[in-house]
């Protein structure tokens, strides 16, 4: 797999182990530019990605590992569009991100998010995707799509489901509020807690490990215990475009358009 240098994220291969980094100024929000890159990692790691062990993601940036969808981008590319051009492109897009997400979700090796600061919205939904989720103690996860009349549209609500209880994902979909790393892994989000700034030595190591084991075993213990929720996935970008063209969404994302903060995603 050749290495990659992108606008908005790159990736390198070496002894087994992609990793891939997001370094998208301000805090890898995910917008058209950073999805086609996904979609390049896709297609080239498609191509040669059964000759790796294991997969990493993670930021290069201070702020976090990504504070989700770019709302901005969306928000006045809807300004530009009639009500039905608006969910077309919607749905283009949930399509096209659900396709790379889904396989890094199925992708024939071991793959961990490595998650510090904001994680949030389609950000979370990609650490999602991943086997692992390992986070320093300063990581924080919150679905605030509430805020703006959405749920989740990038597979966020099936995976939840799939992994964890009812109970928690109730309480991030419907109040919105951030869970710190220590309740992430109290509820079952993520798998370690490391101290502030060795999470991404700390999956290196992981890595290492995964690699002497036999990949095929691997490969097949991940099939039979993370299966991919095809049908609810589809539901959920349905449910997303239904909620789309409400005006509570196109305020809520005036709002956060138009919003002085720094950052208007913090709950």
């Amino acid at each position: 797999m050749k290495n990659f240098q992108g606008k908005t994220l790159s990736w390198s291969a070496e002894s087994g182990v992609i990793e891939m980094k997001l370094h998208r100024e301000p805090g890898n929000e995910i917008g058209s530019a950073m999805l086609e890159e996904l979609e390049a990692f896709a297609e080239a790691f498609d191509e040669t990605g059964k000759s790796y062990g294991a997969l990493i993601i993670y930021s290069g940036l201070a702020g976090g590992f990504s504070a989700g969808a770019d709302l901005r981008e969306l928000y006045q590319r809807s300004q530009r569009l009639s009500a039905a051009d608006r969910i077309a492109g919607v749905r283009d897009f949930l399509l096209r991100i659900h396709r790379v997400l889904n396989a890094i979700d199925a992708a024939p090796m071991t793959t961990i998010a490595v998650a510090h600061g904001v994680t949030f919205g389609g950000g979370l939904e990609l650490a999602l995707a991943c086997d692992l989720i390992i986070a320093d103690k300063s990581a924080r996860f919150c679905f605030p799509e509430l805020r703006l009349g959405l749920i989740p549209g990038f597979g966020g609500i099936p995976r939840l489901k799939r992994d964890i209880g009812n109970a928690v994902i109730r309480d991030m979909l419907l109040t919105g509020r951030s869970f710190n790393a220590a309740k992430a892994q109290a509820a079952g989000l993520v798998s370690q807690v490391t101290a502030e700034g060795e999470a991404l030595a700390v999956a290196r190591m992981t890595a290492v490990q995964i690699c002497k084991f036999d990949r095929g075993t691997a490969v097949a213990a991940k099939r039979f215990i993370k299966p991919i929720p095809h049908e609810e996935l589809r539901r959920e970008i349905e449910i997303f475009c239904e909620l789309f063209n409400r005006p509570a969404v196109e305020e809520g994302l005036r709002k956060f358009v138009t919003s002085a903060d720094a950052m208007p995603y913090l709950p």
